[in-house]
């Protein structure tokens, strides 16, 4: 029944939503795939993969006018060649313990935005 396009359609358009608003939908999407669909794990990353670039140009192309193009293409090439590289060179390496330390860099950065209080103009 979850896999049904009922269900699958509405849940699509909820994350796609929150992923135009920048709040993590593709984070959702990859719970909803291994937890309630029980997809295989690398499956699910491929899937959210697919789901996140048509994500991420509908949302640049959105905001296009916010950010000068100038400003934005070094850390553009840069990250997407270091990812590239790395993602090359995780394929021969035991990448264990980097999910550890994402796993804990998640939980640092969670709890710091559910306490995290502006601070008051003086």
């Amino acid at each position: 029944m979850l896999n049904s396009p009922w269900v699958s359609v509405p849940v699509g358009l909820v994350l796609g939503v929150l992923t135009g608003l920048g709040t993590g939908g593709g984070s959702l999407l990859l719970l909803w795939l291994t937890l309630v669909l029980h997809m295989d794990p690398a499956q699910a990353r491929l899937v959210n993969l697919m789901f996140f670039l048509p994500s991420a140009l509908a949302a640049l192309w959105a905001g296009r006018r916010q950010v000068p193009f100038r400003k934005v293409l070094l850390p553009v090439v840069t990250g997407c060649s270091t990812a590239a590289l790395f993602a090359l060179w995780a394929k021969n390496m035991d990448t264990e313990p980097l999910k550890k330390l994402f796993g804990v860099l998640l939980l640092i950065l969670g709890t710091r935005e559910l306490l995290y209080r502006p601070r008051k103009p003086r």
